[in-house]
This record gives C-alpha cells, structure tokens and sequence, in this order.
C-alpha cells in the first residue's frame, strides 16, 4: 500500500494552492510560492498563469535557468504572450545573454504597442 505525504506546500485544493502561492509571492517568500507552484503547474501544465507565476517567483529568488525554462514553454504554446515575452528577455539579461535577449525584448515592446 502506497501511501502519499503531503506537505503544506502541496496541500489542498488547486484553488486553495493558488491562493496560498499568491501569499507567498506577495510576501516576498518567492522560494515558498515556487514550492507552491512547482505541484500546482504539474497537475494543471496547460494553464498559463500558474506556469507565468512560477517563472516570476524562480525569477525573483534567482533560480533563472528555471525560470526561463517555464517561460520558453509558455512562449512556445503563446508567442505572443507579451509578459512572458517580456520576462523572457528580462531573464537572459539578467544571465548575460543581452543578444539571445533583444529579439524578446523587442518583440514585447512591438506587443505592448510600444513603437519607437
């Protein structure tokens, strides 16, 4: 018999690990919000705002491989989801990697009607 333990990372509804992630992120705890998310994204993988949600916290808590890992899928599925277009960018800059970055950064500011 296989018994499963669960944590307070992963307990509860989808709902109510939403909800808990989005405390975490807004109290800065961007680690605890990706231990959220991390479960929340594998069992619901085609919606985009937890997946977006999770790239930002692994953003923010300077896990940026993950990061852009999360936010090469949703660009894949969506290319042009602006925001993740735009953290894209944002994340490879942030690695050093300013040329892989430009087309992104361009492509979301086209997307934000940003036409200088």
């Amino acid at each position: 018999m296989e018994t499963t333990t669960y944590t307070y990372y992963d307990h509860g509804t989808a709902a109510e690990r939403w909800e808990r992630a989005g405390l975490f992120f807004d109290a800065k705890d961007y680690a605890g919000a990706a231990r959220v998310l991390d479960g929340l994204v594998k069992e619901v993988p085609e919606q985009t705002a937890p997946r977006l949600l999770l790239a930002r916290a692994y953003y923010h808590s300077a896990q940026l491989q993950r990061a852009e890992a999360e936010l090469r899928i949703l660009v894949e599925r969506d290319p042009v989801e602006q925001y993740a277009r735009l953290m894209l960018g944002r994340t490879l800059q942030r690695q050093g990697r300013h040329e892989e970055a430009a087309p992104h950064m361009k492509l979301a500011s086209a997307l934000a009607g940003d036409f200088e």
